[in-house]
């Protein structure tokens, strides 16, 4: 399984931005993979930052290249 900063990475150089690590994080969950709470979530039900409909197919993208779907 790929680690945040690479799936940044391969998106950086692919399609030219970084993505925030709480995007990638809302996409593993979108795609059923399993991801842990995150120490500073004070509510794990709401999401303050969701990844845009428009960055969810490039971060896809990256879960594939590295296997992860």
């Amino acid at each position: 399984m790929a680690t945040y900063f690479q799936i940044q990475e391969y998106v950086r150089i692919v399609y030219g931005y970084v993505p925030k690590t709480c995007w990638i994080a809302h996409c593993k969950k979108i795609f059923g993979m399993n991801v842990p709470p995150a120490p500073n979530r004070y509510d794990i039900d709401i999401r303050t930052n969701p990844c845009p409909e428009d960055k969810q197919k490039d971060i896809k993208d990256a879960f594939i290249y590295f296997g992860m779907l």
